[in-house]
């Protein structure tokens, strides 16, 4: 059965036993907490891979969170709207299918949908644990903030 092309997908990614690189898990089950529009969907997406496929097919809008490891600095959330695998930021995916990947397939099997990324930066040397460090945990609690000012204000924008 399709959704409803109104229907967004908050989808967080990551893996919670790597600390930091789990992030995205953080922040979807932080934001799943809040009193969120009907049409807004959360799903910890974990290390699914190509699980993740068919939610992301029934959605009409996609929030994606995952952590990256590039050159901003440690804590640096960054907002975009990716359309191509170029788009994406280099990621720590302990991922079974790297979320590039599972996109690349995405866009040819369902052409265009609007996907947000939200891109947490992380430090690619840090501890193996289930905690966030405090950069991380602050920065998840600002994406969480974002994230629902901005499905509370298209609800009610529509």
């Amino acid at each position: 059965m399709k959704r409803n092309g109104g229907q967004t997908l908050i989808l967080g990614v990551g893996n919670v036993l790597m600390g930091d690189e789990g992030v995205g898990v953080h922040v979807v089950r932080q934001v799943q907490s809040h009193a969120l529009p009907e049409h807004v969907e959360c799903l910890d997406g974990g290390t699914g891979g190509f699980i993740l496929l068919e939610p992301m097919q029934q959605a009409g809008r996609i929030v994606l969170i995952d952590a990256s490891a590039d050159a901003h600095p440690i804590g640096t959330i960054r907002r975009t709207t990716p359309r191509f695998t170029r788009d994406y930021p280099p990621t720590l995916t302990a991922h079974d299918v790297g979320i590039k990947d599972l996109l690349d397939v995405f866009h040819l099997t369902e052409g265009e949908r609007e996907i947000t990324l939200y891109a947490i930066t992380i430090d690619p040397l840090q501890k193996i644990g289930m905690e966030l460090s405090p950069e991380i945990a602050a920065a998840a609690l600002e994406t969480v903030r974002q994230i629902v000012d901005e499905v509370q204000a298209e609800a009610t924008a529509n």
